[in-house]
């Protein structure tokens, strides 16, 4: 039970449920890869040993070895146009024939159209951009530079929470999984409990998160950023509209720098470009990756307001790839395809279909305690008892396994919440063509 109240990412790479996976997938030249694979990386946990061997991806498909399909409803967050996307492809292409790489201390007109582009969507004074060669990176930059506006160092963060993976990162991120075994950290982080949870024992209110916040502030002084997911990707918890708008407010009297990760939400997931437009507020230092380069490029990048333009004599960032050409180019074209193809307008449809066949699956299948959604972001949340929200870890994990078998991947995140993110371009007949999947691994529950 202890490990299951402490799981909040990912599926368990040693357990039942993987072996009898093992016994469809592992045999021929798939188990030759994936004995080479376990040789050769270092293995990490959530990574190791990895599920399968991939050959292509193309669409919200990916395929084996074997010529197995599975429909990617994870993706890693990065593939909102979905893979191998052709208008992205052509425009790298094409890039890759001129400058496919510009050195620091010179800069290019691919990662100039991107800042402008970037800078226009974000909205406001929000027009001053750094590149990064990935989320964790990005994170990194806004804690710097939110030291240097603030002239203060510590940071407000919630429980639980995944905001990359290195060591600042992890500092600023609460979950255990990423920091056991570090030992000492970045310190000056304090921690509070999310605004929505479903833990016995912990807030349960926003308001009371919101309380918090501004006590801690008040209480521990020097605090220079409160760095939070504008709707947590993990696990789909959506604050509420007055929750965002009093958080901001906490921040503007007291001076505390607003920090919104929207590395996996931001570019249609949720329905608008970024997850912070539904709450009609605007972030201080606003952080984007993953999809940025269209499930191409590696490629992050932070937006600010003008007035933080105040390091010119600090490096932020200094990476290598720090103007990328080839990432601004897959940037541009992946923002242009999703307004040429009406994406966003596209994701608002398929959400009010999800939502109502989500909960007609609830009311069909009593172990599926709660739902919640928006755009094509969804958690269902599995349990044993509805009244006891006891986690149904176990069966999540055979749902899992079920639905890959069937050609459906996903993720499961705090150990019993099936977390579904397909591609912004997939269709409606494949949309029903998941669920129905879904629909049968819970029946054979």
């Amino acid at each position: 039970m202890i490990e299951n109240f402490h799981r909040t990412e990912g599926d368990v790479n040693f357990s039942p449920a993987r072996k009898e996976w093992y016994a469809i997938v592992r045999h021929g030249e798939t188990a030759r890869y994936l004995d080479a694979d376990e040789r050769n990386f270092l293995h990490q946990s959530m990574s190791t040993p990895c599920l399968d061997v991939l050959t292509e991806c193309e669409g919200i498909y990916l395929t084996d070895l074997q010529g197995r399909k599975y429909m990617d409803f994870h993706g890693n967050n990065v593939h909102q146009v979905g893979y191998r996307n052709p208008y992205v492809i052509e425009r790298v292409k094409a890039q890759m024939d001129t400058l496919p790489f510009s050195p620091r201390r010179y800069t290019n007109e691919p990662a100039v159209n991107l800042a402008a582009r970037l800078s226009a969507l974000a909205g406001s004074d929000l027009n001053r951009v750094l590149y990064a060669p990935g989320g964790t990176s990005a994170v990194g930059m806004a804690l710097k530079l939110a030291r240097l506006v603030t002239g203060r160092h510590k940071v407000v963060s919630y429980w639980d929470s995944f905001h990359g993976a290195s060591l600042d990162a992890i500092s600023a991120g609460g979950e255990r999984e990423f920091r056991k075994g570090m030992g000492p950290l970045m310190p000056g982080v304090e921690r509070i409990p999310p605004p929505e949870t479903y833990r016995p024992g912990l807030l349960r209110d926003a308001d009371a998160s919101a309380d918090y916040l501004e006590y801690v502030i008040e209480k521990e002084g020097g605090i220079g950023a409160f760095i939070a997911e504008t709707i947590r990707n993990t696990d789909v918890q959506i604050p509420s509209k007055s929750y965002w708008r009093r958080v901001r407010d906490i921040c503007t009297r007291h001076g505390v720098l607003l920090i919104l990760d929207e590395i996996p939400i931001a570019f249609g997931r949720t329905g608008r470009m970024f997850a912070y437009e539904h709450y009609d507020i605007l972030p201080d230092i606003l952080c984007l990756g993953k999809g940025l380069g269209g499930a191409v490029i590696p490629m992050a990048a932070i937006v600010t307001r003008d007035a933080y333009n105040i390091a010119s004599e600090v490096s932020l960032g200094h990476y290598t790839f720090e103007k990328n050409p080839l990432g601004s180019v897959a940037a541009l074209a992946m923002l242009e395809f999703i307004d040429r193809q009406h994406l966003l307008e596209k994701v608002v449809c398929d959400e009010a279909f999800l939502r109502q066949r989500f909960h007609e699956m609830q009311s069909r299948f009593d172990i599926i305690g709660d739902v919640r959604g928006i755009g094509l972001l969804w958690g269902v949340e599995l349990v044993r008892d509805r009244k006891t929200r006891e986690k149904a870890v176990a069966e999540a994990e055979r749902v899992m396994y079920a639905c890959l078998a069937a050609g459906l991947s996903f993720k499961v995140s705090q150990g019993n919440v099936l977390q579904l993110s397909p591609p912004l371009i997939i269709s409606r007949e494949e949309l029903e063509r998941a669920l129905a999947i879904l629909e049968s691994a819970l029946t054979a529950l």
